[in-house]
């Protein structure tokens, strides 16, 4: 009964595949539709890596995401970004499940800007657990770009699994391979637009979008809605000096509510330097 109930949250959640659980993290881009392909912040890691080069100092990240109707659908994922000179680098730790079911990532990835072009490159090791049905894992690569047609557009596209990699058994199946095509829209200083598509081979065209407003002084309200699967989002954060804490809530009418929290410590700008 909890794989199952693991497969309906799978399933709900993610456009990809009923194998593999959306490893999208990071409040803000959860409260605004799940939409991330043009966000430029430090959970880039997890979404669009091209976004990692805008992030100029040493960072650790922390979110964690619960469903309350299905407890065995926790998601939880910490990263530390390194900035270089030429580029930003970053390493992450992804985890969906309990004991009777989990996916796991290790994640690493870099990033650089080349004018007005932002690219990012990452690999995946990605490791599958079932009860009774053993331990998979896959190794992939993923790869994205940002570029600012003007201070107000920019325009992103990334796809997961650009090896088309396979997972270690006997079945050979192929881990989702997905094309997501953004734009962010700058309409202020204070008021922010995101909307993207994302199309996975054997399902539907996925739609996401999300708006943010800065309400007084770097607090935040959000707000979205996807397509395919259908979901309202909602959320609100603040940065204050060294820390940035954002709440997320997502409602869906099969699962109901689930929260994520994420939480961000900005080290230094030393090695950007």
């Amino acid at each position: 009964m909890r794989i199952f109930g693991l497969a309906i949250y799978v399933i709900a959640t993610v456009s990809a595949t009923a194998q593999s659980v959306s490893t999208q993290m990071g409040a803000r881009q959860l409260a605004m539709g799940n939409s991330s392909a043009a966000l430029t912040d430090e959970w880039s890691l997890f979404n669009n890596a091209a976004g990692l080069s805008k992030q100029k100092q040493l960072t650790g990240t922390f979110a964690f995401e619960a469903t309350p109707s299905l407890p065995g659908a926790n998601r939880l994922a910490a990263s530390f970004l390194l900035p270089t000179s030429h580029f930003t680098g970053g390493i992450g730790f992804f985890r969906f499940g309990d004991a009777v079911y989990n996916e796991q990532l290790v994640t690493i990835a870099a990033a650089h800007q080349l004018g007005i072009t932002s690219l990012g490159l990452k690999a995946n090791y990605i490791q599958y657990r079932a009860e009774g049905f053993g331990t998979h894992s896959a190794i992939s690569i993923d790869f994205g770009g940002i570029t600012e047609i003007t201070k107000m557009i920019s325009v992103a596209a990334y796809i997961t699994n650009l090896t088309q990699s396979s997972l270690t058994s006997s079945t050979g199946e192929r881990i989702p391979t997905r094309l997501v095509v953004g734009v962010g829209l700058k309409l202020s200083e204070k008021v922010f637009v995101n909307s993207e598509i994302e199309k996975e081979v054997d399902f539907p065209i996925s739609w996401r979008t999300g708006i943010e407003y800065d309400i007084y002084k770097s607090i935040f309200v959000r707000t979205g809605y996807s397509l395919n699967p259908s979901a309202l989002h909602f959320g609100l954060g603040t940065k204050k000096k060294k820390i940035i804490i954002d709440y997320a809530l997502r409602y869906h009418s099969a699962l109901g509510v689930s929260h994520q929290a994420s939480a961000s410590y900005l080290l230094s700008t030393l090695l950007a330097k």
